[in-house]
């Protein structure tokens, strides 16, 4: 079989009130159409088509390698997207998959099943549908005698084809032969003035050809068209990933306080408290504990080490650390093993060596601190002229006294020591104690 998978993403999602393009809005750290890519994923289909309109740029941007775009200028209907879609597709193509981008919670194996069920019974089309208690907004699936014989929109059904429960839910598996001559029959003759592709399924009926259905779970079928769905979808995956994680050892005090992105790597072993969102390219090793009120981007946080009440963000955090609370950690903030960050605590690109701390009150910028070194409290690292930043050097064994700043560019040598209160704006040599004090 060599099949092509149409992901129809073209619309502007008027709903959603904003410029943003609809499957690009995200939930749980991926676009609606990432998570449209990657259900289509798995069927390792011969090529991937996606039907851009409203902010294609943006859109075109967002594809992963090897996604081909194909341009609908104007948007006029689904049966037009699905044409444009399709003279995209090469000639070899003898399966055709379509499926939209807004639909997150489709699992790979709905979209294998359609597939399984399209070949078995050699049908022109297989149909996905679901059971909806609110059918608002679908296309009823009409049938006779249990044949599908079409679906009418919402908009143009009557008020008896309305109480239809059966919903299609826009999936649809094709012959690429016959699909390519349906396509080319459409009419733009309803209510809106645009091409259905629900139509194609009524010009099959018509010449007779076996139409094939499979039936999903409504839960699996949610489109966006709202930020009120887009938060009930977020919702969803969010529940899946904390099962999915749970089931492979970490610990929740309580899932559903818990907001973890697609992506994010988390070890069997390691324990999240509630009030913990962790996004981006983060990655949690076995055995550390976070939260309860953490917020961490595009960090790693490494076994035994302990985060609460803090924020992260393009952060490095070795094992056994200790880090909060009320601690910010920056970009380039990088903890060695068993050291400290903490409370109201700011680092911002320095390295904190092994077993060093940084307890209380401090800014740290633009610094590097060797081991087993004690930063006291409101120390300052003052890292910027007003021109450029500067960097501190401060080694092992160190002992900043209190309420110290550190005027960059200094270094203060292995076992060194500054007194409380002092503005240190020289190289202190090692094992020399600094004082820079008036008198009372």
């Amino acid at each position: 079989m060599h099949l092509a998978v149409i992901v129809l993403a073209a619309g502007k999602g008027t709903r959603m009130k904003s410029e943003l393009p609809k499957v690009l809005h995200r939930a749980c750290g991926r676009s609606l159409l990432d998570w449209a890519l990657a259900t289509a994923e798995p069927l390792n289909a011969n090529e991937t088509v996606v039907v851009v309109g409203h902010g294609a740029g943006d859109v075109v941007a967002s594809l992963p390698e090897g996604a081909v775009a194909a341009v609908q200028e104007p948007q006029l209907g689904t049966g037009d997207a699905a044409r444009v879609g399709f003279g995209a597709c090469g000639r070899d193509v003898d399966t055709v998959l379509i499926i939209l981008g807004d639909m997150p919670l489709l699992r790979p194996a709905t979209l294998e099943a359609v597939l399984r069920t399209h070949k078995s019974e050699q049908a022109a089309v297989t149909l996905l549908t679901a059971v909806f208690q609110d059918p608002t907004g679908y296309g009823r699936v009409v049938r006779e005698d249990g044949r599908v014989v079409g679906i009418v929109e919402e908009r143009d059904a009557d008020e008896g084809q309305r109480a239809i429960s059966e919903m299609n839910v826009s999936v649809y598996a094709f012959d690429a032969a016959i699909l390519g001559d349906a396509l080319g029959r459409l009419r733009s003759d309803n209510d809106q003035g645009e091409y259905y592709l629900t139509d194609v399924v009524e010009i099959l009926a018509n010449d007779g050809r076996r139409i094939a259905s499979v039936v999903a779970d409504e839960a699996d079928c949610v489109g966006v068209n709202s930020h009120a769905e887009l938060a009930l979808v977020s919702k969803v995956l969010r529940g899946r990933i904390n099962e999915q994680l749970m089931q492979a050892g970490v610990a929740m005090l309580d899932p559903d306080r818990v907001y973890i992105d697609s992506g994010v790597e988390v070890g069997a072993g390691a324990r999240i408290l509630p009030d913990v969102y962790l996004q981006g390219d983060t990655t949690i090793e076995d055995g550390a504990e976070v939260g309860p009120s953490v917020h961490a981007t595009d960090s790693s946080i490494a076994r035994r080490a302990i985060v609460r009440y803090s924020v992260l963000d393009g952060a490095t955090v070795g094992s056994g650390v200790t880090v909060g609370p009320y601690t910010y950690l920056r970009p380039g903030a990088d903890l060695g093993v068993e050291s400290k960050a903490g409370s109201f605590v700011e680092i911002k690109k320095s390295r904190v060596g092994p077993r060093s701390k940084v307890p209380h009150l401090s800014y740290i910028g633009d610094t590097t601190i060797g081991e087993d070194s004690n930063i006291g409290a409101a120390t300052i690292t003052a890292n910027y002229d007003g021109f450029e930043k500067n960097r501190t050097e401060i080694g092992d064994r160190v002992k900043i006294g209190s309420d110290t700043i550190l005027v960059a560019p200094v270094s203060v040598g292995d076992d060194a020591y500054t007194g409380a209160g002092s503005v240190i704006s020289e190289d202190v040599p090692p094992g020399a104690l600094a004082l820079e004090r008036s008198h009372q």
